[in-house]
């Protein structure tokens, strides 16, 4: 059987991909700090490109952003210390209220069922006691005790921790040289198409990139507000926390439910709390899910807001949890791809005549 020139062009090109591929999947593990500091790359190198217009040395401007991307991260983290700070000391004082009363609720009904159970309250308040009460020197004897059973997590998050860094480091520095060395792959012949198409897509994520800024700064001045006026006392760093955290669909905003519940039920030691997160997250998620999203994320990139809520439930069907996560941005490169396809059907024959 003899191939054509066209047919063993195409025939290379999928011996290529299959290749790339296997060799994506074999490399996943080693690859996936390689893949965050690439993507924070994309995300920073703007601002590098700004500062070197402005004629800042390109060592010193990688230098402050890369400082800045790590407060950020560190300052995110670090909101948890008030949380947790305000949360334990009043988890000590009502856990053993709590079980008390819901033994007192709890066990006359089950009773009226035939099940006799109560809450060994006890046995509660000396749990309490010999795990919220320890000093320092105890809860780092349990986080080393953990790490040595964990070791092999503890070092591949603490090499994710040094690694990401340096290459992100290393990508903002040769960033230009990057981009035109991969370029060079890409057939001559092939040259405008593929540049024009990329450079169509970097506006779009840019797009994507500043809208979802501005819903995460929206909804953490939203959270901060709104748990205030229930008269939280955790309602700022809690509310920034949900806002940022919002960046990861989902998982973002469960993580700031549960903490605000938390902190609601320990305050209050009512269904006051419970109310008042319900209220504030609930508007708060359909704000964001039927509005925010779709208005300030899916019309900059193009997409109209019932497509931007058909992607996000059809990339979570297929994929889970990380479909869900890259549904926006993977969608935002579709409809570039969308666009050209239309017009160059448009254009074809076969829609001419």
């Amino acid at each position: 059987m003899t191939l054509t020139a066209a047919q063993r062009r195409t025939v290379a090109w999928l011996g290529i991909a299959a290749a790339a591929l296997l060799l994506l999947w074999l490399l996943a593990p080693v690859l996936l700090p390689f893949l965050l500091a690439a993507v924070l790359a994309y995300a920073l190198h703007p601002a590098v490109e700004w500062l070197v217009a402005r004629r800042l040395p390109r060592l010193l401007a990688v230098l402050l952003l890369e400082a800045a991307a790590i407060l950020a991260v560190l300052g995110l983290l670090l909101l948890m210390v008030p949380i947790l700070s305000k949360e334990l000391p009043l988890l000590r004082e009502q856990i053993p209220v709590l079980a008390a009363r819901l033994n007192e609720v709890l066990a006359p009904w089950l009773a009226q069922h035939g099940v006799n159970l109560s809450l060994d309250i006890a046995s509660i308040k000396a749990f309490v006691v010999k795990y919220l009460n320890a000093n320092l020197e105890d809860w780092l004897s349990t986080a080393l005790s953990s790490a040595r059973i964990g070791g092999s997590f503890v070092l591949a998050i603490a090499g994710h921790a040094v690694l990401v860094p340096v290459v992100l480091f290393y990508l903002l520095m040769d960033w230009p040289e990057v981009v035109r060395r991969t370029l060079q792959f890409v057939p001559p012949r092939f040259e405008a198409g593929v540049t024009g198409f990329l450079a169509e897509c970097d506006e779009v994520l840019g797009q994507y990139l500043r809208g979802q800024l501005l819903v995460m700064v929206i909804l953490a001045a939203y959270y901060s507000v709104g748990l205030a006026l229930f008269g939280f006392d955790l309602a700022v760093p809690v509310g920034v926390f949900t806002g940022l955290a919002i960046f990861i669909p989902y998982l973002g905003f469960g993580l700031g439910m549960v903490l605000a519940l938390l902190a609601g039920v320990l305050q209050f030691a009512s269904w006051y709390g419970v109310i008042g997160v319900a209220v504030v997250y609930g508007i708060g998620q359909l704000v964001e899910s039927f509005y925010l999203t779709p208005r300030l994320v899916g019309e900059r990139i193009g997409m109209h807001p019932i497509t931007v809520i058909f992607a996000l439930l059809a990339f979570g069907h297929l994929l889970g949890f990380v479909g869900v996560l890259i549904a926006l941005p993977v969608s935002a490169l579709l409809v570039v791809a969308v666009r050209r396809l239309r017009r160059t059907y448009l254009e074809s024959r076969l829609y001419l005549g």
